[in-house]
Formats: C-alpha cells, sequence, structure tokens
C-alpha cells in the first residue's frame, strides 16, 4: 500500500512536532489532519499545511514541515502557559463535564 502524499507529509509534521517536545499531538484517524492541542489542529492539502486553532487560520507550504512545526509548536507552548478564556468551554464541549479538572 502506498503512502499518499497528505499522509506522508503528516507523517514528517508530527515527527518534526515530536523532535520539537510536542508528543501529545495525533492523526486523528483521516490520513490529513494532526490534533495538536484541543482546538489547534493542522491537515494537508494542495500542497499547503493548513493549521487552525478555533476561528484563526493560517498556511505554510508543504515543502517546510519543519518551519511548519516550529511556528505551531511555539503556538502550542504559547496556549499551554497561559490556558485561553474559551479552552474551558471547549473542553467541556469536546470531552464532556467529568474533563473539567484535566488539561
Amino acid at each position: 500500500m502506498t503512502v499518499s502524499e497528505p499522509a506522508a507529509a503528516i507523517g514528517k509534521l508530527h515527527a518534526e512536532l515530536a523532535a520539537l517536545g510536542v508528543r501529545e499531538a495525533y492523526e486523528i484517524g483521516d490520513g490529513v489532519t494532526l490534533s495538536v492541542w484541543i482546538g489547534l489542529v493542522v491537515s494537508f492539502r494542495d500542497g499547503l499545511y493548513l493549521w487552525r486553532e478555533g476561528s484563526v487560520k493560517r498556511r505554510h507550504p508543504g515543502t517546510d514541515p519543519g518551519g511548519c512545526a516550529i511556528r505551531v509548536a511555539r503556538r502550542y507552548a504559547e496556549l499551554k502557559s497561559d490556558v485561553p478564556p474559551w479552552w474551558e468551554e471547549l473542553a467541556t464541549v469536546l470531552r464532556g463535564d467529568s474533563a473539567e479538572e484535566y488539561p
């Protein structure tokens, strides 16, 4: 079985993020989307890494997984150090009330 371009690109990004210390990221099962943290996801389409955090959308050339990983890892670190107010509400919606105490 041949790995598709999007799956290969997401795999490279995942490896780059892990090398930068972002080990919680996981591929969500569609082969083109990597969840980095609640509300922060990266997908690959049409030769671009497309990452979003809530309503904020960014893009990065698909030929530069390392550069994209640096940008995403930087934002991940910012979010983890200063949890945004929307996170609590989103965590409750996505995980249920039982997850309120867990980041």
